[in-house]
């Protein structure tokens, strides 16, 4: 059986997904994986639950493309692996899976409307395509956070738009 060419408008998020995946997956891959533990702040995330949130994401934008959001909070997050390798082997098969997804939606599902969080206790609406750009800005979001932490660690603080003090382009 062929495989459907996703349509222009679906190859250009992919494209765009594609290369902040791999953005992301270059800061990830710069941690230092003995400093799991640091915790900028009694109320932040410590480095290793926040490496969790892009495969977690992964499986949220998955639940959410499906409908399967729950108005209410049930059950319990899963904790991250054991080591920052299993993290960042999950988050390779959660992505993939997720492109996988993306890739097999048509131009008329982008348009159809799924359910999550609109503002705090608050679900609401959101197209397809706006759920998909959500969800890849809040991953560049959680990516500009995770950088801060890799400083902290003492790490490299590789490219992401342009140079670093730890990567220079001149």
């Amino acid at each position: 059986m062929a495989t459907r060419q996703p349509s222009p408008r679906i190859q250009r998020f992919l494209d765009v997904l594609d290369q902040e995946h791999a953005i992301t997956r270059r800061v990830l891959e710069a941690y230092p994986a003995d400093r799991l533990d640091l915790r900028p702040h009694p109320r932040a995330r410590s480095a290793g639950e926040l490496g969790w949130v892009f495969v977690l994401e992964r499986g949220l934008g998955e639940m959410v493309y499906r409908n399967e959001f729950p108005e209410k909070a049930s059950g319990v997050i899963p904790e991250p692996p054991g080591t920052w390798q299993e993290t960042l082997d999950a988050l390779a098969g959660a992505h993939a899976s997720w492109r996988t997804l993306v890739a097999s939606t048509s131009d008329a599902d982008m348009e159809r409307t799924v359910r999550f969080l609109t503002a705090p206790k608050t679900v609401g609406e959101y197209t397809v395509e706006q759920w998909l750009w959500f969800l890849l800005h809040d991953e560049i979001h959680h990516r500009g956070q995770f950088s801060v932490y890799l400083r902290m660690a003492d790490a490299r603080v590789p490219s992401i738009y342009g140079p670093t003090a730890d990567e220079e382009w001149f």
